[in-house]
C-alpha cells in the first residue's frame, strides 16, 4: 500500500499489488546489439506461436535463401516461418523447445563463405532512416496482410500472431494502442537496447499498428528504470500526432497486459481466459513487435531474427545479440565466452517466468527474448514447507487470485475445483512464489494444473 501511494505521488503510472524484485540488468543494459552469425546447423520449429502449427513448404536437401518462406498454415491464427539464413534444409525431425515441448522442425545448415546472411544485415536491421515513411499512406488491410506474410508474432513472450490482433473488428473498435516498453523481467535488456538503438523504426511500427486497427491514440509506456529509453523514444515520438508518453513504476509484472492497461488507462480487462484487451478498446504491442511490424510492412523483411539477451552470473560475457531464429542455446553461450565454473541452471527468459530449459540443444524461437544463466550464488535452493496461511500470495497477486487455494486443489488433482478458483485466469507471473515464506512453487503448481486441465478437457471432447 505504501509503495502504491509513493508511485502515485511521484506521478508514475502503476497498478495494485505486484512485487519489486532486484533488477539485475547492469551486466547487459549498456551492451550494444551485436550480430550473431551462425556456423553450426540451426533447428527451425514449425510451432513458434500461439495457434495452428505450420506445415513445411520445402523438401530435405533443398537450398533455400535468406527470408524465403519455408512453412505456413491455412488457419487464421497462425504465422508463417521463414529461413533465418541461406542454406540447405535437412530431413524433417522433432525439436525440443525451451519449454520442454516436442514439435516438428526443419534442420537448416547455413551456407558457407559468408553467404548465410547479407554482409550489411546488421546495418539493415538497426537502420534509423525512417523519416520518409508515411504510415497513413498504407491501407489497413495491406498492413495486416504484410504483417501476416512476414510471420510477425508478439515478441514479448506471448507469440500471438500480430496480424490477427490488429485486424479491425467492428464489434470491438480500438481507440488506443499501448506500446509496451516496460521489460519488467529481471536481467533482460533486449527490449531496452532496441529502444535505445532503433527508436525511429519502433515509432513507425507503432503508427502502422494504429493505422491497421483504427486507433487514434497511442501511449508509449516505459518503466522509470530506463530513463535513456524514455528520453530517446520521447524525442522520436515528438510532434507525431496521437502519441503520448507514460512513465511507469519499476514494478513487476508491469509488462503484463492486465497490469499495464489499468496502470496507464485505468481500464480493467475482463477476467482471462475469455476477456481480452480488445474488450476495453485497447491493443498492446511490444517494442520489438513494433520494430518487426515496420520492417515487414515498409521493408518487406519477414521476422527471421530477434534481439536476445544472454546474461546472468553463470555466463562469462553477457551480451545482447541479434540472433537468427533456430540458433541453439549452446551456440549462443559459446559466443558469450561459455559458462562460468559456478553456473547452475539455464532459463529461457528471466527468473520470474522463464522455464528451466531441459538441455542446451534447444533452439531460439520467436518468443525467446533472453537466456539467463544463473550461478549458484543467484540460485539459492529452498526446501518447500507447509503453507503457514500468511496470505502474502493473495496480497501480492496482481490478478487478485488465491494462489494457495489453486495450488492446493492441483496437489490433490482436483482440477475442477482449481478451475472454480480461476486457475485459468492466472498469468503465471510468479509473484506468489516470489513472496511465499514457505518456498512453495505456487506458479509451477498452477502451470501444471492448467496443462492437466486442458488434457482432461480435450479427452472429454473426444
Amino acid at each position: 500500500m505504501i509503495t502504491a501511494i509513493r508511485d502515485r505521488l511521484s506521478g508514475l503510472k502503476s497498478f495494485h499489488r505486484g512485487v519489486r524484485p532486484p533488477h539485475r540488468k547492469k551486466s547487459s543494459e549498456h551492451e550494444p546489439v551485436r550480430l550473431f552469425v551462425p556456423q553450426k546447423p540451426l533447428m527451425i520449429p514449425m510451432t513458434q506461436h500461439i495457434g495452428a502449427a505450420c506445415e513445411p513448404l520445402v523438401k530435405p536437401k533443398q537450398e533455400v535463401q535468406f527470408c524465403e518462406k519455408i512453412a505456413d498454415a491455412t488457419q487464421p491464427i497462425a504465422a508463417p516461418v521463414h529461413a533465418s539464413v541461406s542454406g540447405t534444409t535437412g530431413a524433417g525431425t522433432i525439436a525440443l523447445l525451451p519449454n520442454g515441448k516436442r514439435v516438428p522442425a526443419i534442420p537448416l545448415t547455413p551456407a558457407g563463405e559468408g553467404q548465410a546472411l547479407p554482409a550489411d544485415f546488421l546495418e539493415q536491421f538497426m537502420d534509423r532512416k525512417w523519416d520518409n515513411v508515411e504510415p497513413d499512406s498504407f491501407e489497413p488491410d495491406a498492413i495486416v496482410q504484410a504483417i501476416r506474410d512476414g510471420g510477425v508474432v508478439g515478441l514479448g513472450g506471448a507469440t500471438f500472431p500480430t496480424h490477427f490482433k490488429l485486424k479491425r473488428d467492428p464489434k470491438r473498435p480500438v481507440d488506443t494502442v499501448i506500446l509496451n516498453g516496460c521489460e519488467c523481467e529481471p536481467y533482460l535488456t533486449s527490449d531496452h537496447r532496441l529502444m535505445v538503438e532503433c527508436p525511429e523504426g519502433i515509432i513507425v511500427g507503432l503508427q502502422l499498428a494504429m493505422r491497421a486497427c483504427g486507433a487514434e491514440r497511442a501511449i508509449i509506456a516505459i518503466e522509470s528504470n530506463k530513463p535513456d529509453a524514455v528520453e530517446i523514444l520521447g524525442r522520436a515520438a515528438k510532434d507525431r500526432p496521437g502519441l503520448e508518453m507514460a512513465v511507469c513504476a519499476s514494478k513487476y509484472p508491469m509488462g503484463g497486459e492486465r497490469q499495464l492497461i489499468p496502470a496507464v488507462l485505468g481500464r480493467c480487462v475482463p477476467s482471462a481466459p475469455r476477456g481480452l484487451p480488445l474488450d476495453v478498446g485497447v491493443v498492446v504491442i511490444n517494442v520489438s513487435t513494433a520494430h518487426s511490424i515496420a520492417r515487414a510492412v515498409v521493408r518487406g523483411q519477414p521476422l527471421t531474427h530477434r534481439v536476445v539477451t544472454v546474461t546472468g552470473g553463470g555466463i562469462e560475457r553477457p551480451a545482447n545479440l541479434l540472433v537468427p531464429v533456430g540458433t541453439m542455446f549452446a551456440d549462443l553461450m559459446e559466443a558469450c565466452g561459455g559458462l562460468t565454473a559456478d553456473a547452475l541452471k539455464v532459463l529461457a527468459g528471466g527468473p520470474m517466468m522463464g522455464p528451466t530449459v531441459p538441455g542446451l540443444d534447444v533452439p531460439v524461437i520467436k518468443g525467446v527474448g533472453g537466456i539467463t544463466i544463473m550461478s549458484s550464488r543467484e540460485s539459492a535452493i529452498w526446501r518447500e514447507s507447509p503453507c503457514i496461511r500468511c496470505s502474502k500470495c493473495v496480497d501480492n497477486c496482481p490478478l487478485h487470485l488465491s494462489p494457495t487455494k489453486i495450488a492446493h486443489a492441483v496437489k490433490f488433482r482436483d482440477y475442477e475445483l482449481a478451475s472454480k478458483y480461476d486457475m485459468n485466469a492466472c498469468c503465471e507471473c510468479g509473484c506468489c512464489a516470489y513472496v511465499c515464506p514457505a518456498n512453495i512453487p505456487l506458479a509451477q503448481y498452477i502451470r501444471a494444473g492448467k496443462n492437466q486441465w486442458r488434457l482432461e478437457q480435450a479427452t472429454r471432447k473426444k
